[in-house]
């Protein structure tokens, strides 16, 4: 199946936001074995967005749009696409009893021009927004599949993983099973060198490399008319990776490093304490975002000034003298006093440089961490010099996280790049 993708607000021609939604799509739709062939972006009017979504059919059987269903005038999407299929546009009450009750719940006034997102055309399949208050929909018409969404991205999301996704599965007929193996602390060149074999043989299951910051997803998916074959090639591909990438693999299920280890932290039942300089607390705020972690996560300290970092932690002056904050013996000195203090299972410290610039003989972007589990002290020393200190911070918090995943798997820290 061919597609077009068209991203439609005044906002993403001036350059205001990026479209990220044009990004996620093109990846989730590929992954099903459908053809992304254009991406459009169009402003806020009616009628280059139908000239838009005229070529689009010309060439396409699903165009999927983003974007203007909204409550305001300029939110014109859903009126647009309805007359350029001949479709009457009919006041859904289930639609509306939802967005009133979402209303409720966020404690915010239901003004009336909210009730223009529960009209919804009458022949179409609508995707309820969880998210959010404009639902999705899909027409179908000749032979031709249009598949309107929310263009704020988590709407967007969510109405494209609870509806549109299951929606598209229908339609094929095909069974789809995608893993996402995530590696940390190797580029997603050095990824592909080593995968280049299985990368170069590759027709089902398929290999997708995608970067971000320090980290590498390399997502597995195989399209099969049998579940169970699908699930197997999958799952042998996803073997064969981990065989070749080793240890820098910290998950098969797609999950970000901080998801990780809150899951391993909360299933083992293992309190944890953190002590922060260079990070700021980007560590214990990321951690949070853990559903239930407030079971384990006992306390979190960020000394950021020398003063704090001898007062709370009691960092012997003589001690200080010697090392700065930057330094692994402060570290070190930090986790021990950490532990007594709050007792937890495992206790974490990191210190550092984040930048924007050295201090003295030591390099923006060289850290130390030192982290105490089951009666032992572990203490690394990394370097990583990224674009701004917002990534070097980003990096650090994640080589944390990486870290005492590996102690708690009892499996060895690899290098880091």
């Amino acid at each position: 199946m061919k597609s077009a993708i068209i991203s439609v607000g005044t906002e993403l021609l001036l350059g205001n936001i990026a479209d990220t939604n044009a990004q996620y799509l093109s990846r989730e739709l590929n992954e099903l074995g459908i053809d992304v062939l254009y991406h459009y972006a169009v402003g806020d009017n009616s009628n280059r967005l139908k000239h838009i979504a005229e070529l689009a059919l010309n060439d396409c059987e699903l165009v999927v749009l983003t974007g203007g269903l909204g409550p305001t005038e300029d939110d014109l999407t859903k009126e647009t696409i309805c007359e350029l299929l001949g479709e009457e546009l009919i006041l859904d009450e289930d639609v509306l009893n939802e967005m009133e009750n979402y209303f409720k719940t966020i404690y915010m006034e239901y003004t009336s021009n909210n009730t223009k997102q529960a009209y919804v055309p009458k022949d179409a399949v609508i995707f309820s927004n969880n998210a959010g208050t404009a639902p999705g929909f899909a027409i179908e018409k000749e032979n031709k599949t249009v598949i309107c969404m929310p263009g704020v991205p988590r709407e967007m999301k969510t109405v494209f993983k609870n509806g549109v996704r299951p929606f598209l599965l229908n339609k094929s007929g095909a069974h789809i099973v995608s893993r996402s193996v995530m590696i940390f602390g190797i580029g997603e060149s050095l990824v592909e060198t080593k995968l280049l074999d299985l990368i170069d043989n590759q027709t089902d299951p398929t290999i997708a490399p995608y970067a971000k910051e320090g980290i590498v997803e390399v997502r597995v998916t195989s399209k099969r008319s049998d579940r169970k074959e699908a699930e197997s090639a999958v799952n042998s591909m996803v073997e064969d990776i981990c065989n070749i990438i080793g240890s820098n693999v910290y998950s098969i299920e797609g999950r970000e490093l901080y998801e990780e280890l809150g899951n391993k932290l909360m299933a083992r039942n293992l309190s944890i304490s953190v002590s922060e300089i260079p990070t700021a607390g980007l560590f214990s705020a990321l951690l949070v975002n853990n559903a239930g972690i407030s079971q384990v996560f006992d306390y979190s300290l960020v000394p950021y000034r020398d003063k704090f970092l001898q007062s709370t932690l009691d960092i012997q002056e003589d001690i200080y003298s010697i090392y700065t904050h930057h330094s692994p013996d402060i570290a070190e000195e930090m986790v021990k006093s950490l532990s007594e203090k709050s007792g937890s299972d495992i206790c974490a410290a990191i210190t550092g440089l984040a930048g924007p610039v050295g201090y003295g003989d030591i390099s923006k972007g060289s850290f130390n961490i030192s982290v105490t589990y089951d009666g032992k002290l572990y203490t690394k020393s990394f370097y990583h010099n990224g674009r701004t200190r917002q990534l070097n911070r980003m990096f650090m918090a994640n080589t944390m996280f990486f870290m005492i995943n590996c102690i708690l798997d009892d499996t060895e820290i690899p290098k880091i790049y």
